[in-house]
């Protein structure tokens, strides 16, 4: 039988214990004490079973949202990254030909002259694969030679706008 107890939040004073804890006093009867000292009873403490796949199914749920969000995002970062790669080559190729009257033959060059310390790398996540076009168009009356003219990137993939990556 339930003892009225108006000292335990719990059930509103029911204590549901039967003996008598030692140091508890006479009138708790089951309810111990927490960190602040309020009475709570022992059989109200913790969560269900029911309560916990309820918390696991929403928060599977949210990243089940979440995850093709993200997914999107990194790749429309790296496609960003590549065509401001792109765009620096390119910037870069006519410097060099600007400055030394001819084009580079070959993006080494741009790294042997200091005009790069490394190359960018391409989408693929390596600087080999860029791959370069090399043409007979003359920027300036005093350039000689031809050379590399234009870069675009060695991948065989297709860009979140479905445009192939290789023809940037």
């Amino acid at each position: 039988m339930p003892v009225r107890n108006k000292s335990c939040p719990t059930r509103a004073g029911l204590c549901l214990g039967r003996r008598q804890r030692p140091g508890a006093g006479p009138a708790t009867y089951g309810c111990r004490r927490n960190k602040n000292r309020a009475l709570y009873n022992s059989a109200s403490a913790g969560f269900t079973l029911l309560e916990i796949f309820i918390v696991i199914t929403i928060i599977l749920i949210l990243l089940s949202i979440a995850i093709p969000s993200y997914r999107h995002s990194v790749v429309r970062a790296r496609e960003t990254v590549l065509r401001e790669n792109l765009f620096v080559l390119r910037k870069t190729i006519e410097e060099f030909t600007l400055d030394k009257k001819r084009p580079p033959f070959s993006l080494g060059e741009l790294v042997a002259e200091d005009y790069f310390r490394t190359l960018p790398p391409d989408i693929t996540g390596t600087a080999d694969s860029w791959q370069e076009e090399y043409c007979d168009l003359l920027l300036s009356p005093e350039q000689s030679s031809t050379g590399l003219c234009d870069v675009r990137s060695g991948s065989a993939g297709v860009s979140s706008e479905g445009t192939p990556y290789n023809t940037w």
